[in-house]
Parts: C-alpha cells; structure tokens; sequence
C-alpha cells in the first residue's frame, strides 16, 4: 500500500539539482502534485524533463535537493517506491518479439503475480486500451500508436497511483494523440496521478491542471495554462485590415479600448481589453467610424506559446533540435 502524504501532494520536489559532467541538467528545480490531478512539465529538448522523470523514478539519484512521491523519498525508499509507480518513455519500452499479452504477462511477473493472476491483469488492459485483438500478435508488427499503447498498459500493470509519462505521444499521428489523451483522462478521473512531460502545447493545454515550464534546468514559471495566459497580457481584439498602410489609422482608431497603445505588425493591429464582452462590436464600431476596411476582426486569448515567447525570447518551436537531448546527457 501507497504510504501517501497527509498534505495532498503526490509529488514534491524541493531543490533538486543534477549534473552530468560540465552539464547542470536540474538546477534545483521545486515542483508539486495533488493527488489526482495531472502535472505538465513543458520545455523543449534537453531542458531537464526526462532528467526531473528519472529522478523521481529512482533511475537517478539527485546529487542535492530532496523528492517523494506519495509520500515517499525517491532515495532512501527507493525499492518501496517502485511498487507505486508506473512509467511509460518516449519511446516503448515492450520487447517486440513477444505478443503483447506475453509483454504485460511479463511485466505482471516481475511485480510478483501469480501467472494465472498476471494473464488475468493483462486480458484486462488489453481490453481496456483496445488491444484484445492484437493481443495474441507479435508486437513488431503493431502501428506505433499500439506500440504506445500496449506500452502505458505495461506501466498500468500493478495499478499505481502515481504514473510518469515522458513525452507519451511523440511520433504518434494526430488521432493516437488524442485517443491517448482520453485514456489519459480516463485515469486520472479514477484518481491517477499523473506527471507529464511534454513539448507539445496544446497537450499540456488540454491535459495539465497545473504546469511547469522548465528551460536549461529551471523551472521558469508555473501555474493553471489560464493563470500563465493571464501573465502575458490576457484578452486581445486582433484586426487584420486589407491594406498594411491603413494599420496606424487602424491603430489610432481602436487606441481608446484600452489603456495601453495598440500594436501593429504588417496589416495586424492587436489591442489588449479588459473582457471578451461587446469587444469586436465595440472594434467593427470604431473602424468602421474611421472608414477603415477589415478583413478580419476577432478576440484572441494568449496561447502557452505566446508564455514561453514571453518567458525566454523564443517560440517553443523554435527551440527545437537546437538543445542536445536529454538521453544524450544520461548515460543508459
């Protein structure tokens, strides 16, 4: 049984720093997770996600600082711990030369089961991720989605409450994505824990009730996607007019919807509101009472992307392939 902790929190970390040589990987990062919510841990490659994952899955030890997941101390309650926690990487861990109810038959064994109790356990993730089927099929030739699948089921094996996934939907095509993303919050409706990592935005945007954002090893901002949003500027109206030449009329036009000055770029004017309400009648209204055409005029929220352009200068996007990975910073 799960030892568990009387605060809530699934997951802290407090001060953890790891280093590779001359590479600071973790520079004494703190992160928390309730129990039962999902934590994004966004960055680009080679910030420290994989880095902070096998930390708290006591593949690595951290050389300062100090974590525990329900409850326990990633250390000195290593062995316990991994009966608690399930992990599934970037890339699947399964052996593609056994059937995939012979993979989680395994796993099941190497938890202590019973085979007779192993094969049950494994009929029933099989089941559940959609994989009854191909379950009697070698694993090599499954599609990468059921790949992935096949391999957060092993990881589902002894039913942990607390369960790691490293960039789980990497490679995967857009409709594995999202059915990963709804088994996702399947467990975590049934009270899972989940840590994430991830650099994909608009995971960590559907996903996380709370999020990390990690460059070069620190932990830069965190908080809800709204409440990160919220530091970047929250709503805008954004007109797009048919003529780049017409933008500072436009400009001028829409200046008194707002404190601040409005913003061109090419033929795009952006001013920051208050509230959503009334906004864009309120902008056709004033164009319109200054002669000027738009062709489009629309309310935008601030994206995660729009946060890490704010946090470091640069799109998330644009970072990466820059930074070297992670799995070349850990020695296997």
């Amino acid at each position: 049984m799960a030892r568990g902790n009387s605060n809530g929190l699934a997951i802290e970390v407090e001060g953890v720093a790891k280093s590779f040589g001359d590479v600071r990987a973790l520079d004494g990062i703190d992160l928390r997770a309730a129990e039962g919510t999902v934590l994004g841990v966004l960055g680009p490659n080679g910030a420290g996600k994989t880095t902070a994952v096998r930390v708290l899955t006591t593949l690595l030890k951290p050389d300062a600082g100090t974590a525990r997941v329900v409850g326990l101390d990633v250390v000195a309650d290593a062995a316990e711990l991994r009966q608690q926690i399930g992990l599934a990487g970037q890339y699947a861990a399964i052996d593609e030369n056994l059937t995939g109810i012979e993979n989680l038959v395994m796993v099941g064994r190497l938890y202590g089961e019973h085979r007779a109790q192993a094969k049950l356990r494994a009929g029933e993730l099989l089941e559940r991720f959609d994989l009854t089927e191909a379950g009697g099929r070698i694993a090599k030739t499954y599609s990468g989605g059921m790949r992935r699948r096949l391999d957060l089921a092993a990881a589902l094996v002894a039913n942990p409450p607390v369960l790691f996934l490293d960039e789980p939907t990497t490679g995967l095509d857009p409709r594995s994505r999202i059915g990963l993303w709804e088994t996702i919050e399947g467990l975590v409706a049934e009270g899972t824990t989940v840590l994430l990592t991830t650099q994909y935005l608009d995971e960590a945007d559907r996903l996380a009730d709370q999020i990390a954002v990690i460059d070069s090893g620190r932990v830069i901002a965190d908080g809800t996607a709204d409440e990160l949003k919220d530091r970047v500027g929250g709503v805008r109206v954004e007109v797009h007019v048919t003529d780049a030449a017409a933008a500072p009329a436009a400009a001028a036009a829409l200046a008194g919807m707002s404190s601040e000055e409005p913003a061109s770029d090419g033929d795009v004017v952006q001013v920051k509101v208050a509230s959503e309400s009334g906004t864009i009648m309120e902008a056709v209204r004033r164009l319109d009472g200054a002669g000027i055409d738009a062709v489009d005029v629309a309310v935008r929220r601030p994206t995660l992307d729009d946060v890490f352009l704010a946090l470091t200068g640069r799109e998330l996007s644009e970072t990466e392939g820059q930074a070297g990975t992670e799995a070349e910073e850990v020695p296997a």
